[in-house]
């Protein structure tokens, strides 16, 4: 097992982070933790010790039906096998959906939201290029952002779900106009302690999802509504996530949210260069416990100093 340490590269854009600083670690319960999330945890609190402030713990289970109860149990039980503690409460996202859907009429009200009726298969099929979002999906060709009223109506009276997607090209005209028509940026904080001023490009995730079709929100509208409630200053996640960060400053912006620092990690992969992830069986951190290892040890392995 290795650390994948690519280089995004970087400005010289120096700033100095003002206190407080408050960071998050915000897994999601639909599986143990492993080495990955205990990098993740660990960068959060050491972000967070590095310029004295707080780091928060977070649990992302928006998605009701694969987060299980045992797993935000194990979630507890491995980070304070690792040392680490966090402010109580703890804020489930499942608690608190009557927040995201304010949020998310308030879009409405932008006339920024439409419905989208589309299967997967309809949306693969109407797909009028082989471009795909940031996360490998085709973009959206919106053959439903001009539906009739009465067609949304019969589609409901049908029992047909929808999704509320965004009009990105309004989104991005309105946060533009919100911006003084300067463009879209946001802030990386790298592991030398550079700051680099980054272009967001919100435009190559097409009209996003922002409200799922069984879900009353969606990853993006939650992140950024639970950051900016709980204060937080500091983002820090993996790699994976850098292009998310895109449609989420769009998201800020629209709602009059504030701006984040964002730090995205090296990752933790394979042997075979893959990451590590839930869905591929990477080891447990309380498999790793049961055979002996300690926390020092995999505090070490990764690369940090916790007595420091």
């Amino acid at each position: 097992m290795r650390i994948d340490g690519r280089n995004l590269g970087a400005n010289n854009v120096d700033r100095i982070a003002s206190p407080p600083v408050v960071s998050r670690f915000a897994p999601s319960p639909n599986g143990p933790l492993h080495l990955g999330h205990a990098y993740s945890a660990l960068s959060a609190w050491e972000i967070a010790r590095r310029y004295v402030g707080r780091c928060l713990l977070r649990i992302e289970d928006i998605d009701v039906a694969r987060s299980r109860s045992e797993h935000v149990a194990g979630i507890f039980d491995d980070l304070r096998w690792l040392g680490l503690t966090w402010d109580e409460p703890v804020l489930r996202q499942s608690e608190h959906f009557s927040v995201y859907q304010a949020a998310a009429e308030r879009l409405r009200q932008m006339q920024l939201l439409y419905r989208c009726f589309a299967t997967r298969a309809e949306i693969t099929a109407g797909a009028m290029t082989d471009i795909c979002d940031p996360e490998g999906a085709p973009i959206y060709s919106r053959q439903h952002s001009q539906m009739s009223g009465a067609e949304q109506a019969a589609r409901m009276e049908r029992g047909e779900l929808f999704a509320w997607r965004l009009d990105m090209a309004r989104a991005c005209d309105i946060a533009r106009a919100k911006r003084g028509g300067q463009a879209l940026t946001f802030t990386e904080l790298h592991d030398d302690g550079r700051h680099e001023i980054v272009m967001a490009r919100p435009e190559l995730w097409g009209d996003a999802v922002i409200v799922r079709k069984e879900l009353p929100t969606s990853y993006h509208l939650s992140v950024v509504v639970d950051d900016a409630r709980q204060g937080v200053t500091h983002v820090t996640r993996g790699r994976d996530l850098y292009a998310a960060t895109d449609l989420q400053r769009l998201l800020q912006v629209l709602l009059d949210l504030p701006e984040p620092i964002y730090c995205h990690h090296r990752l933790i992969v394979n042997d075979d260069g893959r990451k590590l992830a839930k869905s591929e069986g990477s080891r447990a951190l309380a498999d790793l416990r049961l055979q002996g290892e300690t926390s020092a040890d995999v505090v070490q392995r990764l690369g940090f100093n916790l007595s420091v």
